[in-house]
């Protein structure tokens, strides 16, 4: 765990992000639907503020900022949809994920980044994140499907997004983090050592990279089985769930191992 290492106005912006997160949850009664995203928006600035922090000298990273930064990806792709569906559900429990993502963003920042490491990294990491919050947004939508789909099943009627629009969503999700997952896995094939710095970052059967490519092939199985078969419903969001589980092992897992159990850099 490491507090002092950050500038301190990342932890103003930390602080900030937290209580624009909490402060719906707290006092729902007065906030109407209106109050309640501007909220949010403004949590996702601070949010964005804090994670920048992460960039400062020395560059550092590891599984909480990774975390942080997908749940920021996920919190930002659904106050944008919500501009377009206002019945999108889920809010309180997207501000919870961000609240709790931004605290162990700041418990523990990760570590300094090898001397060697090149400066198209960040772009690296920007292509995989991005593939994270595509799969995590499509992992809400997907349990936001089941919730509709379990509400039909027993005549529930709920305001919401339609089942097959919450389907077509999920998948859009998917397609998208599918491409961004291929491109990441590229640049680390391919380039890996000039990323990373000599010796650092050369392509070796580890267990991120060994998780990675089982998610990978488990989204394409997905997809595949989604345009050869129709695959949809429950068959689908199985799938879906264990390619995120699998995608979440690869990196996230396996620096929360090496940071905190084995208190290792790398």
């Amino acid at each position: 765990m490491i507090l002092a290492s950050a500038p301190i106005w990342t932890l103003l912006a930390s602080v900030l992000a937290v209580l624009c997160y909490v402060l719906p949850a707290l006092a729902p009664q007065r906030l109407g639907d209106g109050q309640t995203r501007r909220l949010l928006w403004l949590a996702c600035g601070f949010h964005a503020l804090s994670l920048l922090g992460n960039f400062a000298p020395p560059l550092r990273f590891g599984f909480a900022p990774a975390l942080s930064a997908t749940a920021w990806l996920v919190l930002t792709a659904y106050l944008v949809e919500s501009q377009f569906y206002p019945q999108l559900r889920g809010r309180w429990a997207l501000g919870g994920l961000g609240a709790l993502t931004v605290v162990l963003a700041w418990l523990f920042p990760g570590n300094a980044l090898h001397v060697q490491a090149s400066p198209w990294l960040p772009l690296h990491w920007a292509l995989g994140l991005s593939a994270y919050g595509m799969f995590a947004a499509a992992v809400v939508h997907a349990w936001l499907m089941t919730r509709a789909e379990r509400d039909i099943r027993q005549a529930h009627t709920r305001p919401g997004l339609p089942l097959l629009t919450l389907e077509r969503l999920t998948f859009r999700f998917v397609t998208a983090g599918f491409v961004l997952l291929s491109a990441t896995l590229l640049a680390g094939l391919l380039f890996g050592e000039h990323l990373y710095g000599s010796g650092n970052g050369a392509w070796r059967w580890d267990h991120k990279r060994v998780f990675a490519l089982l998610s990978w092939l488990t989204f394409a199985l997905l997809l595949w089985g989604r345009q050869r078969w129709g695959w949809r419903g429950k068959r689908a969001v199985r799938v879906l769930y264990t390619g995120a589980a699998l995608l979440l092992l690869s990196y996230v897992g396996s620096r929360f191992v090496l940071e905190l159990m084995l208190g290792r850099s790398a």
